[in-house]
């Protein structure tokens, strides 16, 4: 029984895969004749599908004319193709249909065969003509793949140039005639040329002032005892002497004036009845060298009534501890056992001007002017005391040809003339770098 059974599933399998393959052939056939059809209307999209198709059911092209349609189809159809990769591909069918042509083709004398031998040159000759665009695409796209690689490369070179020549500070202020500025960084104030280069680190000084060419820097914004002074005209700098130097119960500079144009700074030590005038261009305090024959000068002028040999002034009614010279013939006045000056005297017209009145702090006198405090606010008097326009700074107005460009929060670079510069280090911007090094 089982023998019997296995026969006969063995002869159903046999006919159905005759069956199949009779109906396969039938319908390869049909679709054949579709793609004859839709090739001989020009429609050779349509034939490629058909034919595809068709193919799809046979095991292998045996009829020479099978052959020589595929190989028409596709080379007609291979230009329609998006990308020439696919265009490659559609050709190289259309080669192996035709090769499969000739293995069946057996008249080499015929004239089918010298058409397919025509036509199978011209796919030859576009496959070569193909290849060599699709290997000239890839040559290029692997130099633009080499330049852009470059580029990155020199980018990144750029990048690391420009972060050597970028200022990690946080404030540079404006650039004086001299070339020179102020920088801060931190808390901290130092002084730096226009090609960026440091001059004085900004690492321990809390303040600094700059004024005719002259840039102090102060270890404290108060109580100041210790002053840096820059000298932008000779590009050197020194330390001042110690207020204690200067007067041995001194601790601390006191007020702190302008540095003028003449070099000379005034500042006002504690415990002193005397304010320390130093010139800054010789280094040295400026003291009165004959102060009798002054004090002669002043009382024959009525300026002062008396004088006497401990150093004091009979002003009007009043007897006062002579203060010195700040210039301009002005002349501080202090009280007995008060280091607070109690009035300047005006020698030019014998003037008092009372601290009581507002005025505290007179500075150096230079180009007809002295800057004064009067209730904290600067102002400026002339010799007698009246006031004036402000001072002008000669020093004030930068003429070089650096510009500071801010790049973050603390960072700054220097571009002189289109390049960015730090002492003698310089870099062009990227894309002039770019296009001087991309060829190299």
């Amino acid at each position: 029984m089982k023998n019997k059974l296995l026969i006969t599933l063995i002869c159903f399998c046999a006919y159905s895969t005759i069956s199949f393959a009779q109906s396969d052939d039938v319908i390869a056939k049909a679709y054949m004749k579709r793609a004859n059809g839709a090739a001989g209307n020009i429609d050779f999209e349509g034939a490629r599908i058909s034919f595809d198709k068709a193919m799809k059911r046979m095991d292998t092209i045996l009829d020479k004319k099978v052959a020589a349609l595929g190989s028409i189809i596709y080379f007609e159809v291979h230009h329609q193709r998006p990308t020439e990769k696919e265009q490659l591909e559609f050709l190289e069918k259309a080669r192996d249909y035709s090769r499969q042509y000739f293995l069946l083709e057996k008249n080499t004398s015929s004239e089918d065969y010298l058409n397919n031998t025509e036509h199978s040159i011209l796919i030859l000759e576009s496959i070569e003509i193909l290849e060599s665009k699709i290997q000239e695409a890839e040559l290029e796209r692997l130099r633009k793949e080499k330049e852009l690689r470059k580029i990155d490369s020199l980018k990144t070179l750029w990048k690391n140039k420009s972060d050597l020549l970028t200022l990690k500070v946080d404030s540079i202020y404006a650039f004086n005639k001299n070339n020179i500025a102020v920088y801060q960084k931190e808390d901290n104030f130092g002084v730096i040329d226009d090609r960026g280069k440091i001059l004085i680190e900004a690492s321990e000084y809390k303040e600094a002032i700059n004024s005719e060419g002259f840039i102090l820097l102060l270890n404290k914004k108060e109580e100041t005892n210790k002053i840096y002074c820059f000298n932008t005209n000779d590009k050197t700098g020194f330390l001042l002497p110690s207020a204690s130097d200067f007067n041995s119960l001194s601790t601390h500079y006191g007020k702190i004036m302008l540095p003028r144009g003449n070099g000379r700074l005034v500042t006002y030590p504690n415990n002193s009845f005397q304010p320390m005038v130093y010139d800054l261009n010789v280094k040295q305090i400026v003291r009165i060298s004959n102060k009798t024959e002054l004090f002669k000068n002043l009382k024959k002028s009525d300026v002062i009534g008396k004088y006497n040999k401990d150093g004091e002034v009979k002003v009007g009614k009043t007897w006062y501890i002579f203060g010195g010279h700040l210039g301009g013939g002005i002349h501080p006045l202090y009280l007995e056992g008060n280091y607070n000056i109690d009035a300047f005297l005006c020698s030019i017209d014998g003037k008092r001007i009372y601290t009581a009145n507002g005025l505290e702090y007179i500075g150096a006198f230079y180009n007809d002017k002295s800057q004064a405090y009067k209730k904290g606010k600067t102002m400026w008097i002339n010799q007698n005391g009246t006031k004036v326009s402000k001072a002008k700074d000669e020093y004030a107005d930068y003429e070089g040809d650096s510009k500071v460009v801010r790049l973050n929060e603390g960072q700054y670079q220097i571009m002189k003339n289109g390049v960015i510069v730090i002492g003698d280090a310089e870099l062009e911007r990227m894309g002039d770098f770019l296009r001087k090094h991309k060829g190299n």
